[in-house]
């Protein structure tokens, strides 16, 4: 069966973890779009900020992702005060950093309560209205979906469970023909207030590896996908290069993590604060879209803008052949200038 989406502005859209990071830049951006929200997260008091600074039509629900009976009351509060909803997405997660012997197994647990079957309760609820009604169904994983990285190994796992159980949900939906989008959104490393959250077993700070990319490009696949149906989409090129290593040569892939995975993960020169996180409870700083990240930030990837614009993946393809063509015949390579992104972006499906 054909998936139709809707315009952005004619939909309603669930959002979990909406309170920070790519959930609060994925809200903000919606509801510039015109699109009326369901907002969760574990604070309500995190909400009541949130929906004051964003404005618009907003329906707060304070709900546990890991209770499907929170779940349901999400579901219920978009029944109630819009009368059902258009895109669901799974956003909310927590983090761990520290080698998988240091951690406990009640916190690994809590962390799978929340990151996977967060989105199995959140998928299952959705569908049951998605499956009469049509619409998208977007959830969370990462590029450690494909790829595993040292000292946040039980995170990683989990972001391999959310891949399999996505994965699998989307051929079921296929199957029964069920008006259904089902995508899953894999970003790099991104400038959020992750690190800041995760539970940490690290005498230092930790900081995400780079390339780091800001959380308003995330926040713009989610959206794209919202109204185009696609299978998966990366969120930087980093991640994507990753990805592509790990299926083809997953023994370089494993040396090059040895070597400078960890180093890459740490502050050094810093304690840890706060090493708990909000593994159990939400925990500050609060309605915060961007994090500390203290390396570079890339504010956009050319890579995702061309996987989801037809006419910039023409320009980049373009220009590759060229530069190629060039190296062959021993010519210097012509200088192209990428395509600006100022407009909205063209929609495509997925190949």
């Amino acid at each position: 069966m054909s998936v139709k989406l809707k315009p952005l502005d004619r939909q309603v859209i669930v959002i979990t973890g909406a309170t920070s990071g790519i959930g609060l830049a994925t809200a903000r951006a919606a509801a510039k779009a015109g699109a009326r929200l369901v907002l969760a997260a574990r604070s309500q008091a995190d909400l009541d900020t949130v929906a004051r600074h964003i404005g618009g039509n907003i329906a707060t629900v304070a709900a546990d992702v890991a209770d499907p009976d929170a779940v349901r009351r999400i579901h219920e509060a978009a029944h109630a005060n819009f009368g059902g909803f258009d895109t669901w997405v799974n956003n909310a997660g927590v983090g761990m950093w520290g080698k998988l012997e240091q951690g406990n197994l009640e916190d690994f647990k809590r962390l799978y309560d929340t990151n996977f079957w967060g989105v199995v309760n959140g998928s299952l609820e959705a569908i049951k209205h998605l499956k009469k009604h049509g619409g998208a169904l977007i959830n969370l994983g990462s590029v450690v979906s494909d790829v595993a990285v040292p000292i946040q190994g039980m995170y990683a796992s989990s972001k391999h469970a959310v891949k399999g159980f996505t994965d699998a949900l989307r051929i079921e939906l296929a199957d029964e023909k069920a008006p259904v989008s089902v995508t899953l959104i894999k970003p790099a490393a991104i400038n959020t207030p992750f690190p800041e959250h995760a539970r940490n077993y690290l005498p230092e700070k930790p900081k995400l590896p780079q390339p780091v990319y800001a959380p308003e490009e995330v926040a713009n696949a989610i959206l794209h996908a919202a109204v185009n149906p696609m299978r998966d989409v990366f969120v930087g090129g980093g991640g994507k290069i990753m990805s592509s290593i790990n299926k083809y040569a997953p023994g370089i892939m494993d040396w090059v993590e040895a070597k400078t995975g960890v180093a890459q993960q740490k502050q050094a020169g810093t304690k840890a604060v706060n090493p708990a996180g909000s593994l159990y409870r939400p925990s500050g700083p609060r309605a915060k879209a961007r994090g500390n990240n203290p390396g570079h930030v890339m504010e956009t990837s050319l890579y995702t803008r061309a996987r989801l614009n037809p006419v910039v993946a023409g320009v980049v393809a373009a220009t590759t052949l060229a530069t190629t063509i060039a190296l062959f015949m021993g010519k210097k390579s012509p200088t192209v200038k990428p395509a600006a992104f100022n407009g909205p972006l063209v929609p495509a499906t997925d190949e």
